[in-house]
């Protein structure tokens, strides 16, 4: 049958999504809140039902890191909404741009509390815990005039989940807004940093003897002039693991997201003179409660009240980090000889590194470069918190492009893996779209199987299976815990596969790794290969 066409409350609320450039949402349709599906395939719209409200809000976020747009979610009421909120916790950590629309009750039946489907005591307060903002709509024009304000908040402030709760009466009710008022809107200019503290940022880096550039998550819209900044100063670039790729990790002045590894982090540490570009400076990005900087620091971030946190700067620019990084670089000095100590000091600083890795988890490490030597060098790899990702990927695979490998440092969740490869390639579908995930993580998510086959998209999950939760278990041997609750029993990885639609292997070696990760990325749709960690030989020429 054709869907009937009908203007109202929710028909308006998506066309201004659309408006904006959103052509795909995650969600889960249900009783309350068909009046958000109406209209999408009138508005040619992709509509991804997940088979959890989780892995809609973090397949949404893999769609977001691809496509540069907010993920949009989809839920309905109470339970629906409730399942998404750990997504919109990644988002809020991550500093990601989300939009979660969901019914409420209708008006005047708030708190109630009569018994009717899915009554939830105060579902708007729930979400607002967790995102920067939510807001329960009262009127057609609020409701749109709230999607507006969530692309304001993305152009121009830090990039957070926003929850916009529709009533139930109101979400039916038929709409006369006018088309132009869906229209987007252009956002207002980004404040301008100060000259004055640019000038004076310039003029320490430019004498600065050992400049060291520390990239954020904020600075990932700013790849081309930090790649400019950094060559001019001769300045090594160390990022946080939202940062990964902002800088070609095969760039000589590229020391990767390593900035939990000791000997990379030092060498920021000593820096004279510390540029931080869009970072917190938090402990899950540092593994250490502080950086406590021994040199100069300067700090760029959107935010004043991020100036100082965790880290005091000698000179804060508030702004964008693209703006503010195009303004310094015509204020700096060119430092060619310093540039090539600085690469034989990058250098010397990778080796350090990779000797840390493999004195920390040899057998996460050396799974890993195999699994990185494996990849196409395209691919989008998305990850859980997991130690194939902490303890080795994350380290070891370097990626040219911000986004290539989604991820949570901070929020550091479990199943988000699957979902936010489907999202990254349903937005970027000419690249390969890989998960690599431990054993307990992915039976977080392995429901997720389903939506890849059915969506008809094409990804290879690599699992790692160490036996279970394994970092865990080590946690509990130092705190003189005998193993309890942590050593898990396992399916039948390749035929749990099969049975959702895919293909299953294993490798037992690199040979039959780099083989069956070529195999899995030609044959396309869902595919798994399973990784024995215990028994996986990783030498050369095996």
């Amino acid at each position: 049958m054709e869907t009937i066409a009908k203007r109202t409350t929710g028909w308006v609320v998506i066309e201004t999504l659309r408006n904006y450039g959103v052509d795909t949402v995650f969600g889960i349709p249900g009783t309350h809140n068909l009046e958000f599906y109406r209209p999408l395939t009138a508005l040619g719209i992709r509509a991804v039902t997940a088979r959890h409200e989780q892995g809609a809000g973090y397949a949404a976020d893999g769609w977001s890191l691809q496509s540069g747009k907010p993920g949009v979610v989809i839920t309905t009421s109470g339970p629906g909404l409730l399942n998404a909120l750990s997504a919109a916790g990644t988002a809020y950590c991550e500093s990601r741009p989300m939009i979660l629309i969901a019914p409420g009750p209708a008006r005047g039946a708030e708190f109630a509390d009569v018994g009717t489907l899915h009554e939830t005591k105060d579902q708007l307060a729930a979400a607002s815990a967790i995102v920067e903002w939510g807001r329960r709509v009262q009127t057609a024009e609020e409701a749109v005039a709230a999607i507006h304000d969530a692309f304001a908040l993305f152009a121009t402030g830090r990039p957070r989940p926003v929850y916009v709760e529709v009533p139930l009466d109101l979400l039916e009710e038929s709409c006369e807004l006018p088309q132009e008022a869906t229209a987007a809107r252009e956002a207002a200019p980004v404040a301008a940093p100060d000259p004055g503290a640019i000038a004076e940022a310039a003029a320490l880096l430019s004498a600065a003897s050992t400049p060291v550039i520390l990239a954020g998550g904020g600075s990932r819209g700013a790849a081309a002039e930090l790649r400019i900044l950094a060559e001019r100063l001769g300045a090594p670039v160390v990022t946080t693991g939202n940062a990964k790729g902002v800088l070609d990790e095969h760039h000589p002045l590229a020391l990767g997201a390593n900035l939990r590894l000791a000997a990379a982090r030092e060498l920021a540490r000593d820096a004279d003179v510390l540029l931080v570009v869009g970072s917190k400076l938090g402990e899950a990005e540092l593994w250490v409660d502080r950086l406590d900087a021994r040199g100069a620091v300067i700090r760029v971030d959107l935010l004043p009240s991020q100036i100082h946190k965790n880290q005091e700067a000698r000179i804060g620019i508030v702004g964008d980090a693209r703006a503010a990084l195009a303004a310094l670089i015509p204020k700096t000095e060119a430092a060619a000889p310093a540039t090539t100590r600085a690469e034989a000091l990058v250098a010397e600083t990778l080796g350090a590194v990779r000797a840390e890795c493999a004195a920390l988890s040899p057998e996460n490490t050396a799974i890993a470069e195999a699994i990185a030597a494996a990849l196409p060098a395209d691919a989008i790899v998305a990850t859980d918190s997991s130690q194939i990702a902490y303890w080795g990927l994350l380290n070891t695979l370097r990626v040219r492009t911000p986004n290539s490998t989604p991820y949570m440092t901070t929020y550091a969740t479990l199943g988000y893996g699957v979902p936010a490869a489907l999202g990254s390639r349903i937005a970027a579908p000419g690249r390969p779209a890989i998960v690599v995930t431990g054993d307990g993580a992915l039976m977080f998510s392995v429901n997720e199987f389903m939506t890849v086959v059915e969506q008809g998209e094409d990804v290879t999950v690599i699992v790692v299976d160490n036996g279970g939760y394994a970092e865990i278990q080590q946690n509990e041997a130092d705190a003189g815990i005998a193993p309890i609750g942590v050593r898990l029993a396992q399916p039948d990885w390749p035929a749990l596969a099969a049975a959702f639609g895919g293909t299953g292997r294993r490798a037992r070696n690199r040979a039959e790794l780099s083989a069956a990760v070529a195999e899995a990325v030609a044959a396309g749709g869902l595919q798994l290969i399973h990784i024995e960690q215990a028994s996986f030989d990783a030498s050369e020429g095996r």
